[in-house]
């Protein structure tokens, strides 16, 4: 049976003298578009009718189908068809309830896409009457609501979910759409509440309900007072507040392991990274926009999610002996199993290297940064965790970087939360570098780090992290940007992100005795600068050249000529230093450890033009 065939409702094929048979249910629809009242001759028309399976390709086509004249002849039976539907949605047969539904479905979509230009008061009217539109709209979202929180098939949820959304992007402004207006009046806020907060439900209908409540939050929510704002606005149930986070993780971690695959993926990878990604590339793992715009508006409008998010009660994967390994199903993901009751009557919680630890904050940070009211949690040193976050690869850098393992490392100690954070702005910049460069988000990223340093400043709290890594991280950004420098400046400004990067460089030079573990940090620092002095001689050349002449960026470059002081300066006292040494004991180069011992008296002898902290803090006034 051919495709057209099967939309017009056709049964079988017939000899060519014959019309082929059509499907009852098509036959019935036939008759609501014609000019008679369907029921006018079979009063049990309708009943009859949520009886037979939706044929929604017929139905929509009919609609679409329809011209402006047609329209005013058939919009009786059009609106007796919706009022009908609602009703049904009332019976105990539940097939006339899936029935009624799917055929709602394709009574918003036809009308919608038939449509497109007309005024939404029209589309109301064309749909239910404007006169009862109201009464026919508070039935409906009544029953809905009945359906959502009964103790019916969970099949049957889902679908009064998929109406809803069908109800909610019929347009492509949902602003437009305002047959919501009723959607507002009567809200289904607390159906929604309540499917996020029981568990069952949520691992269910999870996804569409946060979908559904990030749209409707939407709705002119600049124009008008949404009910559905002012209501998440005070949710302060920790479950709720979770689900997108956790249907965030989820979504990535099924996303990354389908990606993981043999020999030849890893290869096809590996060849496929070790290019400047091009502007229409796409990164392996996608995000899933919908989740982001709901994790943004818990985010930006509940007063209570940075709370929940620093205070939720810990999870914990308590370790078994080990057996013989049996084919079994999936275990529960590491750091995800609730702890034992006797484990939660224990005061004291068990120190054992092997217990894995997480809770909300833990899964939030492997996908955003974190707000600043929770700065001391993230530092608490009596708050350790061991975080495993996910890591892609990426070849385009220098050697320091180019065997990074995409695994998961098994090993990873125990630590405050905020070396998570860091791990997590590393992780950002080395594996962004690309053609269609995200600045807002490096820009970000940089201010991130300097609000973490300015706190462990103020606070002296001397964080043990691996401050390397983030060091030649972010000498290879700078790296990127002269190697770049002409298709990103048509694009950016990025004077403004080299000039952050030198000043995070300058905050570590001039307060770095407050804040770095030990003076061996310093060490390590003068090293990182001093063997990858070339980047920064290289960026003083770059921004020097556009300083000195005149242009768009020549103010910018200046500000990035200044800032380079204190790094030229140790460079420029380090490397005569170096040289003198190699020559008197006739080394043609100098390891690691010679070159940090010798640091131990530059840093002693060695003339910084300091910055002072108001300067710093002065380039950073942006942040938001």
């Amino acid at each position: 049976m051919s495709q057209l065939e099967k939309k017009a409702g056709l049964l079988r094929r017939t000899s060519s003298s014959k019309k082929p048979l059509k499907e009852k249910v098509v036959l019935m629809y036939d008759e609501i578009f014609a000019k008679e009242d369907p029921a006018k001759n079979n009063p049990r028309f309708w009943d009859e009718l949520f009886l037979m399976k939706v044929n929604l390709e017929y139905l929509e086509s009919k609609l679409e189908s329809v011209d402006g004249e047609e329209v005013q002849r058939i919009q009786d039976n059009i609106n007796s068809l919706f009022h009908h539907c609602v009703q049904a949605l009332g019976e105990e047969h539940q097939i006339k309830v899936v029935n009624a539904l799917q055929t709602l479905c394709a009574l918003f979509r036809g009308v919608h896409q038939k449509n497109k230009s007309t005024s939404g008061f029209d589309i109301i009217n064309m749909l239910m009457g404007f006169d009862k539109a109201e009464q026919r709209m508070k039935d409906l979202m009544e029953r809905l609501d009945s359906l959502l929180c009964g103790d019916g098939s969970e099949s049957l949820k889902s679908l009064c979910l998929k109406l809803l959304l069908c109800l909610v992007t019929v347009t492509d402004n949902i602003s437009q759409n305002t047959i919501l207006e009723y959607v507002m009046i009567n809200s289904i806020f607390e159906a929604i509440l309540q499917i996020l907060s029981d568990v069952s439900s949520r691992g269910q209908h999870g996804y569409d309900a946060v979908v559904l409540l990030a749209l409707l939050v939407n709705y002119r929510k600049y124009e008008s007072v949404n009910p559905y704002i002012v209501k998440l606005s005070i949710v302060d149930d920790e479950p709720t507040l979770d689900v997108s986070i956790s249907l965030l993780t989820v979504q990535y971690k099924d996303k990354e392991e389908e990606h993981q695959g043999g020999f030849f993926s890893t290869l096809t990878s590996m060849v496929g990274s070790m290019f400047i990604a091009d502007a229409d590339e796409k990164l392996s793992v996608q995000t899933n926009e919908a989740i982001l715009l709901a994790l943004y508006e818990a985010v930006h409008l509940n007063r209570n999610f940075i709370t929940v998010l620093a205070q939720s009660h810990p999870e914990m994967d308590i370790p078994t002996t080990p057996t013989t390994p049996t084919p079994t199903t999936p275990t529960t993901p590491l750091g995800t199993t609730p702890p034992s009751l006797d484990m939660m009557n224990n005061p004291e919680l068990p120190l054992d290297p092997n217990l894995q630890t997480s809770n909300l904050l833990i899964t939030f940070l492997k996908y955003a940064s974190i707000d600043q009211y929770a700065d001391a949690f993230l530092h608490d040193d009596n708050m350790n965790f061991r975080v495993n976050l996910h890591r892609m690869v990426s070849f385009w850098l220098l050697e320091d970087t180019l065997h990074r393992k995409k695994a998961v490392d098994k090993n990873i100690p125990s630590r405050p939360l905020v070396c998570a954070v860091l791990d997590l702005m590393v992780e950002f910049i080395v594996t962004h570098m690309m053609k269609d460069f995200p600045m807002d988000l490096y820009l970000r990223c940089v201010q991130i780090i300097h609000k973490l340093l300015c706190y462990q400043k103020k606070c002296r709290i001397r964080l043990h992290y691996t401050w390397r890594e983030l060091w030649s991280a972010l000498i290879n950004l700078l790296k990127f940007l002269l190697s770049n420098e002409t298709t990103l400046l048509a694009k950016h400004n990025i004077f403004h992100l080299a000039l952050l990067v030198v000043n995070l460089f300058n905050m570590f030079i001039t307060y770095g005795d407050t804040f770095l573990p030990t003076s061996n940090s310093y060490d390590e620092l003068y090293y990182e600068i001093v063997r990858m002095h070339q980047v920064f001689d290289n960026l003083y050349c770059m921004v020097l050249r556009v300083s000195t002449n005149t242009g768009q960026w020549k103010e910018a470059a200046s500000k990035v000529t200044h800032a380079l002081i204190n790094v030229r300066a140790i460079v420029n006292h380090f490397n005569p230093k170096i040289e003198s040494y190699a020559a008197v004991n006739h080394i043609s180069q100098l390891s690691e450890e010679q070159v940090r011992s010798i640091s131990l008296n530059v840093r002693k002898n060695v003339s910084l033009n300091t910055l002072s902290q108001d300067i710093l803090l002065k380039e950073f006034s942006t942040i938001s």
